[in-house]
């Protein structure tokens, strides 16, 4: 491991990143939203799926 070459390739990047746009940033804010929403509807099928395969809520002591 080259620490000073390792810092060199970083700054490099970072010399060469810039901000996005407002376009870009709505863009990728938009696909980050959808692909956590679609995550969550995924897990509240299979929850759902869960209670009807088990037969009923459960929760009781």
């Amino acid at each position: 491991m080259d620490v000073p070459y390792d810092l060199t390739s970083y700054v490099r990047v970072l010399k060469m990143a810039t901000t996005p746009t407002t376009n870009e940033f709505l863009q990728v804010s938009k696909i980050a939203g959808a692909g956590i929403l679609l995550v969550g509807f995924i897990g509240f099928v299979i929850g759902a799926i869960m209670l009807v395969l088990t037969g009923g809520a459960g929760g009781g002591l």
